[in-house]
């Protein structure tokens, strides 16, 4: 069974078109259900969906993420699909987002918008989203799903909380965000069609515009990693946002000085340069669009670059979130980027006497490499200076990472897999000094949760997954507290509680701790 959730607030002049589409879909229709939810509607919306074969909930007015969650916790269906009272979708929509759930690693995936309008301010607005399309299609994997053509598996959404009912706007990009940090993986379906009736007018525009450059400054907070970059985004449009503010305030500069001329045409010329490669690929296709582009995309950075401003200016409260967010993001990444530098300055020092030492009592390379997994789920290499015999760190680190070994490895004093040197190494840590690299590039953090091998990480349940929302440290609580020999639901349990409580004083206090819990051998590998 599927299940297709509509939200519906005053949707009653779109409505019945929607349904008539989902109704006729290449799907058997006793292969999935439609649920309507009417959020607090005050027209005909309900007299609307009961002339159709459909399951219908009324709320009271929630918004869109209330309306959602409610039709998710209705749904019968295993994989939850969700579009908009105001699209409709093709035929094939709902056998096209199925089809991606073939393979079982996958959580979710959205599809794409068309329309069959003829005003210019419409005819930009889907060449707008083209564009994004073609960001989107050579990614097999993405982080960014927008709710009018999209699907999730259902127990995915319910182990996660669902959507934040937060969110007035833009919670489909917090919920897409929120499962991507926690390494779910989305994929994009362009074959899930849904024709939808953008804005036509340029006031219609401009309002969506500064209403979504709002709310999305709030899920920026949340997730700062995605205000540099997301999979849906072009890079360009951030630029323009920038070159507008500027244009505006040389504007306004006139008023003082006529030097500020020289700055206005400086930002708007620049400005004018970032629309040539949207004109050039909106000429083949419309050239009315291509035409107006300059102008139009103009008012797409004012109008998101003022949401966003406002945004800023009125932050609205993110309580309980998984994830370290805002200003002590910056303020951790400062401190790794500091500390780093600092630990690769004795990196260079001592890795030449390291290396002379581990090839004059033991054979093989100077360095174990291994793959870990990072933030988001996502893989990268690990690297350590050898402590053990060739081929029997990988072997040790198994037994710790499955919570075999009673004790930390590098405790191990007296095991004959560790070499002379590597004791020395790992009494003080020593053998993870090629970590601050990691550090330095963005993988690791100087504190966190311990960073995993992948198989351990295929183990994970749902709930294991939030731990991911972080970036593993090379101490942290659980190397601290000397707890690596925990169970995997215990480990992550005081892992979750460092990322759900943190604060970059207790960052401090963590790397103030590291330094006696490893000179007195109580930290773990």
């Amino acid at each position: 069974m599927i299940s297709v959730v509509v939200p519906a607030h005053n949707a009653a002049a779109t409505l019945d078109d929607c349904l008539v589409a989902l109704e006729r879909q290449t799907v058997p229709r006793d292969g999935y259900e439609i649920i309507v939810v009417d959020d607090g509607s005050t027209d005909e919306t309900a007299v609307v969906a009961e002339r159709h074969d459909v399951c219908l909930i009324r709320q009271a007015h929630g918004w869109t993420a209330a309306a959602r969650n409610a039709g998710i916790r209705a749904a019968s269906g295993e994989i939850v699909c969700f579009t908009d009272a105001d699209c409709a979708p093709a035929p094939d929509w709902l056998a096209r987002l199925q089809a991606i759930f073939a393979d079982p690693a996958i959580a979710g995936g959205k599809g794409i918008y068309a329309t069959r309008q003829r005003a210019l301010p419409a005819r930009f607005v889907q060449l707008e989203y083209e564009d994004k399309y073609d960001r989107l299609r050579p990614q097999e994997t993405i982080d960014f799903v927008d709710t009018y053509s999209a699907a999730y598996r259902r127990d995915v959404l319910l182990a996660n909380d669902g959507f934040d009912e937060r969110f007035r706007f833009v919670e489909d990009q917090e919920l897409s965000f929120r499962l991507a940090a926690r390494g779910y993986r989305m994929v994009f379906a362009p074959d899930a069609v849904v024709y939808h009736r953008h804005a036509d007018t340029l006031w219609r525009y401009a309002r969506k515009k500064f209403v979504i450059g709002f709310w999305k400054a709030q899920v920026v907070r949340r997730f700062p990693e995605r205000g540099v970059r997301d999979s849906h985004t072009p890079q360009v449009m951030k630029l323009q946002m920038l070159l507008m503010a500027l244009t505006l305030l040389a504007i306004a500069g006139l008023i003082l000085t006529r030097w500020a001329a020289l700055a206005l045409g400086l930002s708007a010329g620049l400005f004018l340069l970032t629309t040539v490669p949207f004109i050039v690929k909106a000429w083949p296709k419309d050239r009315g669009v291509a035409l107006g582009a300059p102008f139009l995309l103009a008012v797409r950075a004012t109008a998101l670059g003022l949401g966003y401003g406002w945004g800023l200016l009125r932050p609205q409260p993110l309580s309980g979130v998984s994830t370290i967010t805002g200003a002590q993001f910056l303020a951790k990444r400062a401190i790794d980027l500091f500390g780093s530098l600092v630990g690769l300055v004795g990196f260079v020092f001592l890795a030449p006497i390291i290396a002379l030492a581990i090839k004059l009592t033991s054979p093989g390379p100077v360095f174990f490499r291994q793959i870990r997994i990072g933030q988001g789920g996502k893989p990268f290499t690990i690297y350590k200076f050898r402590s053990m015999r060739e081929g029997a760190e990988a072997d040790l680190d198994r037994l710790v990472d499955l919570g075999k070994l009673e004790q930390p490895a590098f405790k191990l004093q007296n095991d004959p897999r560790v070499t002379p040197v590597g004791r020395i190494l790992r009494r003080w840590s020593l053998d993870e000094l090629p970590q601050f690299w990691n550090v330095l590039r963005g993988e690791m953090s100087l504190i966190g949760p311990r960073p995993e091998e992948a198989r351990v990480v295929a183990r994970y349940s749902d709930w294991h997954r939030r731990r991911l929302a972080v970036k593993p440290g090379i101490s942290g609580p659980m190397q601290v507290n000397g707890r690596g020999d925990l169970p995997l639901d215990e480990r992550v349990r005081l892992e979750l509680e460092y990322i759900e409580h943190y604060s970059v004083w207790r960052d401090v206090l963590y790397l103030l701790r590291t330094i006696p819990a490893v000179l007195g051998g109580r930290g773990a590998r």
